[in-house]
């Protein structure tokens, strides 16, 4: 699987070459297959894991090896032993060590389970084996720049959700509802040129400088 970057596309646009998909009935239809999100590969996680179990077995390892030779096993090792078969199951530490155990696998099976990468957004499949992908913060500055060529608009602040589009906008002159009514318009526009599979909802806020909300 390669990943390459067009130069016509806007800044933050991911392409992504994928093997083509067998020709159903969909296909024949024009539809270019399901628009799923991107899964991360979670090299940092997987990486950090993957050393701190080799740093515990190789220690484990070597301790039994020595033994095996005839050593005397670690004091830290002895010092665990004792401890674990001391220690009733209600002691706070033996809960605290569980607690631990317990939130590090529950956090192992979300970030196997889930796709991670939310700020990058799925956009339309319109071929076959190609799948594109658009960061938050490029479709945030794409309708912010729309935003600011109404008449009216002194500033704007954009919060790019997976699901909804948060515009706060400042207005100077004009109307407040007047000012509403083309940010309405322009942003659906601007919404449905972003080519994203699921166009997220708009949420558009007008105040007069210097009021807050």
């Amino acid at each position: 699987m390669s990943e390459s970057r067009s130069t016509e596309e806007p800044a933050g646009a991911v392409l992504q070459q994928t093997p083509p998909p067998a020709r159903d009935a969909r296909a024949a239809d024009g539809e270019a297959g399901p628009h799923r999100r991107f899964w991360s590969a979670r090299r940092v996680p997987a990486g950090l894991l993957a050393l701190l179990t080799l740093l515990i077995a190789g220690a484990f390892l070597y301790d039994i090896a020595a033994v095996r030779t005839g050593r005397p096993a670690m004091s830290w090792r002895r010092e665990l032993a004792r401890q674990l078969a001391g220690r009733p199951l209600d002691d706070i530490w033996v809960l605290v060590g569980a607690g631990a155990a317990a939130a590090l696998g529950l956090w192992l099976i979300l970030l196997a389970l889930t796709p991670g990468l939310r700020s990058l957004l799925p956009m339309r499949r319109t071929r076959p084996g190609v799948r594109a992908g658009l960061h938050r913060d490029a479709a945030a500055t794409v309708l912010r720049d729309r935003a600011m060529e109404v008449a009216g608009v002194q500033s704007v602040r954009v919060r790019m959700r997976r699901a909804r589009a948060d515009v706060r906008a400042v207005s100077h002159f004009r109307g407040l509802d007047d000012v509403r009514a083309d940010l309405d318009t322009v942003l659906d526009d601007a919404v449905r040129g972003l080519g994203l599979a699921r166009p997220p909802a708009l949420s558009v806020h007008v105040r007069r400088p210097g009021r807050k909300g």
